[in-house]
Parts: C-alpha cells; structure tokens; sequence
C-alpha cells in the first residue's frame, strides 16, 4: 500500500478513476471509425474502449494516481474485452498509474492462487518460465467465504508488491440485508469484516501504518465510514460511492486520518463530463481531467 500512498501524496491527490466503460459514454466519431474497421463486431466494441481509455488516462495520468478498470464492462464483449482489459492496464502502467482491478473476486484454495497469479502475480508457463497475465496492482476481492478465499492471495501480495481490497460496508442499497446484521450483542457484520481484515494484514503494515490488505467501504454510508476509520486503523479503504452516487465531499473526508487511509473513487462523472456539459465530443478527454482536477479540489479542501 506505500506504493499506492506514495502516489497520492506526490499528486497531492487521493482519488482514483473507474474506467467502466459503456458505449454510450463513447463519442459517436470513435465507435464510427471502429465500425468502418471492425464492423457490428465486439472487436469494434473493444476496438473503440480501448482507445477512449487511452485518451482519458493521457488526459488524467499526471494529475491522478490510479485508475480502476471494472472488469465486467470488458468481459461483456468476450475475448476482445479482455484483450481491451489487458492493454488498458498496460498502458495505465506504462504512464505510472496504479492500477486497480476491480473483480471482486471469490473463490478458494486453487482456484483462488489462480485468480491470485492471473492479476497479481506470475504464472508458471513451460520449462518453469514465468509470465505476468494482467499484472494490476491491487484486486478487489470478496471475502465473504472467510479465510480460505483471501489467504491465498497473501503470498502474491509479499512477493510482487501488491495489494487488494477486500468488500467490507459497501455502497449499494441493499448492502445491509446481509452486512448490517448484529450479532455477538452489536457487532455487525461488516464490523466483523474489519477484523478479519485488519487480522489478514497484521504482518504486511508498512511505512504509513497500514497493511496490504484494504477495504472497500462506501461513501454512501458516512457514519459508518467515520466509525469503520476510527476502529480499523491498519486497513486503507477504497471508497466508492461519490458523485453519481451521492457521496459527498464531506462524506469521503471521514475515510481519512491526518490526510491518508483513503483512495476515492469516480467513473461515470469523470467519463461522461463532456456529455454532462454538452461540450464537442472532440474534448472528451479534456473535460474528463477538468472533471477529474474538480473533484481532487472538492475533496482535499475537506481534509
């Protein structure tokens, strides 16, 4: 998580983009020179993902530290959106951006190192050669089947440098029919999420204090948030939940102790700036880095 944290502080930023891209976010003149090449094809499709994607990471990578692809927007159009999945990840890179690939993955033994090796770490190829498949810098990961899904993960995590996050309060509505039930007096069970992370990191803490393991806690949810914070003080948090959602500045500034513990999260307001302000579609990218420049102000004023 330092490497992460290193990156906030040298952009003075703590936000992170969700690149979750859907056609319609995508200006009419890229998806016709896609068609013209590609035909109604999920080639197309990715053809043109892939290069709005570039574009908004050229416009945001020197003012904001990380990007989040959501690997369902990629995985929709097959073989293709994955191969737009994995460019877009190697370009973020290439321009220095931490990369966080959004997943939510859920698994056990095996099948989790797998999952483990395919975004965090190497596998193993011919001969004992190994390769990075997607090399993100974090996953977000659903720990809800307890240990034997989030341990497996630990050791990529030492190895390579990596990190994930694990859901704990998330923001969606109906997060509490099962996360907000008590037990043990009144304890939740996001509460007990917490723990279970704060235990799975308690050998990873580094420089700044927290561990390689994170949580995803929503801003839509603040006096949980302000308590989550103050329990929880080795798990950085991944925030989603602000803007379209209805997090506020004020919400996402409960996330942070002396300026650090939190990476906020933005997709739509950012990719859709320019159809928000009616703007020539030529300029998406650059109303995706004022959108983007907008919300780093709107938050470091409130912490």
């Amino acid at each position: 998580m330092d490497r992460l944290i290193d990156k906030i502080k040298k952009f003075m930023n703590p936000t992170v983009v969700g690149l979750d891209p859907n056609l319609s976010y995508i200006p009419d003149y890229i998806k016709k020179e896609s068609l013209n090449n590609f035909g109604n094809t999920f080639k197309a499709a990715a053809d043109c993902i892939l290069k709005f994607n570039m574009q908004i990471i050229d416009a945001i990578c020197d003012v904001v530290p990380a990007v989040k692809p959501q690997m369902a927007y990629y995985e929709l159009y097959g073989y293709d959106g994955i191969l737009a999945l994995h460019k877009t990840i190697s370009y973020a890179k290439s321009k220095g951006m931490y990369v966080i690939v959004d997943g939510k993955r859920n698994d056990i033994g095996t099948t989790m190192e797998a999952y483990s090796r395919a975004y965090l770490g190497k596998t193993e190829l011919f001969n004992g050669k190994e390769h990075s498949a997607f090399d993100g810098d974090s996953l977000t990961v659903n720990g809800y089947l307890g240990s034997d899904g989030v341990k497996p993960l630990l050791s990529d995590c030492l190895t390579y440098d990596k990190t994930i996050f694990v859901l704990m309060k998330t923001s969606n509505p109906s997060s509490g029919e099962l996360q907000d039930k008590q037990f043990n007096g009144n304890e939740t069970v996001y509460d007990y999420m917490g723990s279970m992370c704060e235990e799975w990191g308690k050998d990873t803490i580094g420089k700044y204090g927290y561990s390689k393991v994170g949580a995803v806690v929503g801003a839509t949810y603040p006096d949980e948030l302000r308590k989550l914070r103050a329990r929880f003080p080795h798990t950085f948090f991944l925030v989603p939940g602000y803007g379209a959602q209805g997090g506020k500045a004020d919400d996402v500034a409960l996330a942070f102790k002396d300026g650090i513990g939190a990476i906020i999260n933005s997709s739509r307001a950012i990719l859709c700036a320019w159809q928000k302000n009616d703007c020539d579609p030529f300029k998406f990218a650059d109303q995706a880095r004022k959108e983007a420049i907008r919300m780093k102000k709107d938050i470091v004023a409130r912490l």
